[in-house]
Order: structure tokens, then C-alpha cells, then sequence
């Protein structure tokens, strides 16, 4: 009985790797896209060109893998978070936008693939 509930532990710590942290989950992205002062501080955070926040640190990091499995370890939190986050970023600044996809997806391997997603579709 005690092995099969360190076996359930361990099953349950893998399951939880294969998804990002869930702090995330309550990320005010209203707020960071009602603030165009604060979203361009967030882009240029994911573009190497300014100062990153513990929270912009830690999307940048993810942001690459993010792109490449469309977001296959978000929760369904973060995954809205992420299309609202986008869409306003694709609709404000379409030129950063084009660099996060150059910088992130430099082949464009997955650009369609990651704008479906970006879609819901």
C-alpha cells in the first residue's frame, strides 16, 4: 500500500511538470493590456531591448517552447491569457509583433499552427 502511494506521488509531481506554473493563472492581463506603457515595457522585454519584470522574465523563458507546442503546457487560464495578451499586441503594434514571430519562430515553422491557436481555432 505505501509503495502504491509514493508511485501516486511521483506520477502526480511528472503530470504537474508537464504543465507551467499555475502562480500564472492569475496573471492580471487586463491590466498589462489596458496600460500601453506597461505592454511596451512587456514587449520589449521579450525582445531583448529593455528590463524585464520577475513575471516578463519568466513568459519570455517560456514564450519559444510556447510557440513551438502551441502552448501545449498552459492551463486553459493561461492559454486565454495568452490569446487576449496577443491579440492586443497583434492589433497595437503589428510591427513588434512581426519581431516576436521572427525572433521565437525564425523559420515560421510554426507561425500557422500558433495563429489557429491564437484564433481558438
Amino acid at each position: 500500500m505505501r509503495a502504491l502511494l509514493v508511485l501516486a506521488c511521483m506520477v502526480a509531481v511528472v503530470l504537474a511538470a508537464d504543465k507551467y506554473n499555475s502562480k500564472y493563472d492569475n496573471f492580471n492581463v487586463d491590466t498589462l493590456i489596458e496600460n500601453d506603457r506597461l505592454l511596451k515595457a512587456y514587449i520589449n522585454c521579450f525582445l531583448d531591448k529593455g528590463r524585464c519584470t520577475a513575471e516578463g522574465s519568466e513568459f519570455k523563458k517560456a514564450l519559444p517552447e510556447a510557440v513551438e507546442t502551441t502552448c501545449s503546457k498552459c492551463s486553459d487560464k493561461q492559454k486565454g491569457n495568452i490569446r487576449k495578451f496577443i491579440k492586443v499586441i497583434q492589433d497595437k503594434h503589428p510591427k513588434q509583433w512581426d519581431e516576436l514571430v521572427k525572433k521565437n519562430d525564425p523559420t515560421g515553422e510554426h507561425r500557422d499552427k500558433f495563429e489557429k491557436f491564437i484564433q481558438g481555432s
